[in-house]
This record gives structure tokens, C-alpha cells and sequence, in this order.
């Protein structure tokens, strides 16, 4: 009994002498009270803060949740200083735009406010989260919206979803207006000097080309470019082959850099590319004239640029691959992929029949407009070359096609005698010689990039380049089936990132060099498991393990989520660049 009451008299004396101070400090959910109401095109977000309570001000953020994860970029009120940090006290009142919103998502979804904040009175509450669900966009995300949102993504399981949602004649559309997009990147930049080179190479000696002339050259390159990309779709898509990534085995692209070789040659005068005069008359009678003795070498060009801007197109390519794996709609399937390179060819179609209407009379001015399209020639073949042989080598090769050029414009002439543009080609040709030389001191330093050749004596991220080659080289990558890849996945506690490479995939190469080593990427990836699967052996677990996964090419990144489930819609194909492919793995 006496016990009892010493116990009694102690828990009273606690809570005499200490009741008062707890009572001090609010809750959490009485110090922050959040609210977000949907009013027009916002929301409407409002935080009430209690007296003698802050907010830190770089805490606070807003985020969509769910379906997938993105943080928005919403303007908020100003704060102000209280000892030191910015703040906000009392009250705050921002608007989240719902434009930022359905750029996330259409579906319904999840928005959170995140933030900080202590008490005057000496304690700090834990991170707060508020929650709130919304219905999704009334007005879903117009095809349009969802073509770019697909190219952008690099996600060809994002074409499929076009394809199997839309009509025939509209899937046909739908892959002009792709083109049409594809054509505003820089992909068809390269397209441009080589056509251009193939109309001045078959400009007439004594007058000057016709518009519909330029326009026919121009029509002959871009359908056999549109055709290469059709039968490339059509022929994988019923095989199940990688018919891309045999188009970069070695041995054809030694063929086509041969080939861009030999037209160089001829643009600078050593020979003449034509066909026997007998097949001459006949293409001249068949096409009235129109396009010379130079149909057939217009259309090999094409073809050949087709592989050039390949890594471009693979999204759409590859969704349209899968389209007809899973349908059996080549005919469909083709015709779309005819339209998107149709599309991509326009501008084409406008530069040809725009050089033979603005065009100037021949003269010598044909001969410099040759020699430049000449070296233009000898750069894609050292491009397709890159492909094949060392980095270092490469660079070697352009080191000489540089100092070489300047060479060939005379940069060590007299030039007290030249005027006007005269003098900048001088200039021009001093650039080439300089950055030539500089070409030259890396390779003999052993540097692997043409656009950092001093990167040995400038770079600190040599380490992490040269251990990405060795990476590219490691035996732990062959040999993946389906069982593997399961077995990885399921043992993996965090999500799981697969990369799909092949030896001979410059892409492949390009994402290894410069995509993955990037420490905004390498800061992203701490949160994956990482896995790399070499599939250059091309050996049936190889074949069964891209078809499984429905992988078309390289390279092909799949993602799985913390469960191990696939998620087909997050996957990449294709190259992409350091801060694209943060964001990405940010969005998950």
C-alpha cells in the first residue's frame, strides 16, 4: 500500500512539474494544416501554419506520386529570412497549374506536399507529406501529344500502344507525322551534303539543273531510302531477325565506308562513276531525261543513308517491328514505316528541287562545291569506319582528313592577294590545321573522343571511360537465357535496369562512353541493380532471350520494378543522352 502510494506521488509530481512543457508544442498536423482544391485550370494548394511555426522554404516541394513519380515546377510565394534560413510562416498560397500535371500523366493520380518546419520553441518535426487524389484529364492526351510524348521517351512499346489503338488509315497518318517530327531533329542534317553532292555531281556542263530535275534526283534518293526502311521492318518484324544490327556488322560497314570512299574520289575528279553507256540510253529514254546516267548510283546512296541515321529512327522502327511480330500485319505495318520515311524525306524533297532552281550557271565554282562535298564524303566513311576500327585509329583518321583539308585550301599560301570570303576560307583553313594538330597530339596521347582529343591531359573522368571500355569487354555478359536474367531480377532487392548491347553497336558504345558514366546518371543508378547482357554471339538463348522480352536491336533498355515485374513502358531504345536518361530513371 505504501508502495501504491509513492508511485501515485511521483506520477504526480511528473506531471506537475513536466505536463505544462508538452503541452507547448503542437502536433504536427496542428502545426501544418494543407489543403489542395481543383479550381479551373489549378489547384489550388494552401498551407496554414501555426503561430511560432516555420516552414523551411527549400523543403517544401510538390509531386506527382502515382501513377508515376515526377516532381512539378511550381511557382511559389516568396520567403523571408528568420535566423538565417529562408522561410515561410503563417500562411501559404500557391496554384499548381494542371497543365504540369497531365504532362505526367492523364490517368488519375496522386499529388503530394512535401515539406519541414520547426517551432520557435526549440523542436523540429519530422519531414510531413500530405496526400491527395484527383481524377484524371477529361480531355486525355491528344495523339498528337502522345507522338511526341512516344519519340521522346524513346519507348517503342509506346508506338505499339498507338498502333493497336488506331485505324488503319490513321496508323499510316500517324507515321507521316512522325517522319515529319524526326525530320525537324538533326538526324537528316547528314542527309543534306550528300544529296546536295549527288545534284551538283550530276549537274549538266552547260547549263544549270531544273527544278524538276533536282526535285526527281531528290524523290529517287529518298524512296530508296523510305524503301530500305520498309523492308527492314517487314522482313524482322515476320522473322523475329535483327536485321539493324546485322546491318552493322563489320564487314558492311567496311562495304559502305568503301563506298562513300570511292564516290569522294570521284567528286574530286579522279574518275567517273557511271554506268555502261548501253544502260545509259535506256534510263535516259525511260525517265525522258529527268535523272542522267545517275538513278541507279542515287538510289545506292539512299540506301547507304539509310543505316546512317538509323539510332534516330529506332524507336519508331522498333514499334513498328513489334506491331507486326505480335499482329502479323506486315502490309500495315510496312506502309506505316513507308510514310515515316516519306516524311523524314520532305526536307529533302524541298533541298532538291530548291538546288536546281537557285542553283548559279556552272563554272569553276562547280569544282570547290565537288572537292567540299568530296570531304564531306571522306568524313562519312571515316564515321562508318568509327563503327569498326579503334577509337584511337579513328581519330587518327580524322586528324588527317582535317590537316589534309587545309592543306588542300592552301592555308600556307600567300594570301596578301585574297579578298572577301577569300579571306575567311583562309581563316577556315588555319581552324583545320589547328584542330587537325590537336587530332593528332590525341591519338598519340591515346584519346578516344574526336570531340576532346586532349581529354588525357584535361579530363578527370579518364578512369571512369577507360573502365567502361573494359566493362564493354567483360565475359560476364555473354551467355544470358531467360532463366538468368529471372533468376538476377528476383534476387535483386532493389529495382533493376537491363542494358542490351552488342560489340559491333556504335550506339551501344556511345551509351557506355557518355550516357552511363555521367554523375547525375551514376547518382540515379545507386537506387538500380544494373545489369549488362552482351548478345553479339546472336546464340538461340540470345535470340529467345529478345524475343521474350519482345527486344528488337540494340541497344534496348527494359526495366523491372522493386517486385520484379517487368514494366514494358518504360522501355528505351536507342541512344540517349546523359540528362535525358537521368530523367528517366528519376521518373521511376
Amino acid at each position: 500500500m505504501k508502495f501504491l502510494k509513492l508511485l501515485l506521488l511521483v506520477t504526480t509530481f511528473i506531471y506537475a512539474g513536466f505536463g505544462n512543457v508538452k503541452s507547448d508544442f503542437l502536433s504536427a498536423d496542428k502545426a501544418f494544416k494543407v489543403t489542395a482544391t481543383q479550381k479551373g485550370e489549378n489547384i489550388e494548394a494552401k498551407i496554414v501554419i501555426a503561430d511560432k511555426v516555420h516552414i523551411t522554404a527549400d523543403t517544401l516541394k510538390v509531386l506527382v506520386i502515382s501513377p508515376e513519380k515526377e516532381e512539378l515546377s511550381v511557382k511559389l510565394p516568396k520567403a523571408h529570412e528568420h535566423n538565417g534560413d529562408m522561410v515561410y510562416e503563417k500562411e501559404i498560397l500557391f496554384k499548381i497549374p494542371l497543365k504540369e500535371i497531365y504532362d505526367v500523366t492523364s490517368d488519375d493520380y496522386t499529388l503530394a506536399i512535401n515539406f519541414s518546419g520547426c517551432s520557435d520553441k526549440g523542436i523540429c518535426y519530422n519531414p510531413q507529406s500530405r496526400t491527395f487524389k484527383f481524377k484524371g484529364n477529361p480531355n486525355p492526351t491528344s495523339t498528337w501529344d502522345k507522338i511526341k510524348n512516344a519519340l521522346n521517351q524513346a519507348n517503342p512499346m509506346a508506338i505499339v500502344d498507338i498502333l493497336i489503338h488506331e485505324s488503319s488509315f490513321f496508323i499510316i497518318f500517324l507515321f507521316l507525322i512522325m517522319g515529319l517530327l524526326l525530320a525537324l531533329t538533326p538526324c537528316i542534317f547528314p542527309m543534306i551534303p550528300i544529296l546536295s553532292s549527288i545534284i551538283v555531281s550530276q549537274q549538266s556542263e552547260d547549263e544549270r539543273p531544273s527544278a524538276f530535275k533536282g526535285f526527281m534526283v531528290s524523290l529517287v534518293y529518298v524512296l530508296s531510302m523510305a524503301i530500305t526502311y520498309t523492308l527492314v521492318g517487314v522482313i524482322s518484324g515476320m522473322l523475329g531477325a535483327d536485321i539493324q544490327g546485322a546491318m552493322q556488322n563489320p564487314w558492311v560497314l567496311t562495304s559502305f565506308a568503301i563506298m562513300f570512299f570511292a564516290l569522294a574520289l570521284s567528286l574530286f575528279g579522279y574518275y567517273e562513276i557511271q554506268l555502261p553507256s548501253s544502260w545509259q540510253s535506256k534510263i535516259n529514254s525511260i525517265s525522258d531525261n529527268a535523272q542522267g546516267s545517275g538513278i541507279v548510283g542515287t538510289a545506292i546512296m539512299g540506301f547507304l543513308s539509310a543505316f546512317i541515321i538509323g539510332p534516330c529512327v529506332a524507336p519508331p522502327l522498333a514499334g513498328a517491328v513489334i506491331f507486326i511480330s505480335q499482329t502479323g500485319d506486315a502490309l500495315l505495318g510496312g506502309l506505316a514505316l513507308f510514310a515515316m520515311s516519306m516524311g523524314m524525306g520532305l526536307p529533302l524533297l524541298l533541298v532538291g528541287a530548291g538546288a536546281g532552281k537557285f542553283m548559279p550557271r556552272p563554272g569553276g565554282w562547280m569544282t570547290a562545291v565537288s572537292q567540299t562535298f568530296g570531304v564531306v564524303m571522306l568524313g562519312l566513311s571515316i564515321f562508318m569506319l568509327g563503327k569498326v576500327i579503334s577509337a584511337e585509329t579513328t581519330i587518327l583518321l580524322w586528324s588527317l582528313l582535317f590537316m589534309g583539308t587545309a592543306f588542300y585550301m592552301g592555308v600556307f599560301n600567300d594570301s596578301s592577294n585574297r579578298k572577301g570570303i577569300a579571306k575567311l576560307l583562309n581563316l577556315l583553313a588555319f581552324i583545320f590545321l589547328i584542330y587537325g594538330a590537336l587530332l593528332f597530339i590525341g591519338y598519340l596521347s591515346g584519346a578516344k573522343s574526336v570531340f576532346n582529343p586532349l581529354e588525357k591531359f584535361t579530363s578527370t573522368k579518364v578512369l571512369s571511360v577507360s573502365s567502361t571500355k573494359e566493362a564493354g569487354e567483360d565475359k560476364s555478359r555473354l551467355g544470358y537465357s531467360i532463366a538468368r536474367l529471372k533468376a538476377e531480377v528476383a534476387s535483386s532487392k532493389k529495382p533493376v535496369v537491363v542494358d542490351f548491347r552488342k560489340k559491333s553497336c556504335a550506339s551501344c558504345d556511345e551509351l557506355e562512353r557518355d550516357t552511363f558514366p555521367d554523375e547525375a546518371v551514376k547518382k540515379e543508378l545507386e537506387r538500380f541493380t544494373f545489369i549488362t547482357i552482351d548478345v553479339s554471339e546472336n546464340t538461340a538463348d540470345d535470340k529467345a532471350l529478345m524475343k521474350y522480352y519482345h527486344i528488337w536491336g540494340t541497344p534496348n533498355i527494359i526495366f523491372f520494378d522493386k517486385e520484379n515485374n517487368p514494366l514494358p513502358e518504360k522501355t528505351l531504345s536507342g541512344f540517349l543522352n546523359a540528362e535525358k536518361f537521368a530523367k528517366h530513371l528519376k521518373s521511376m
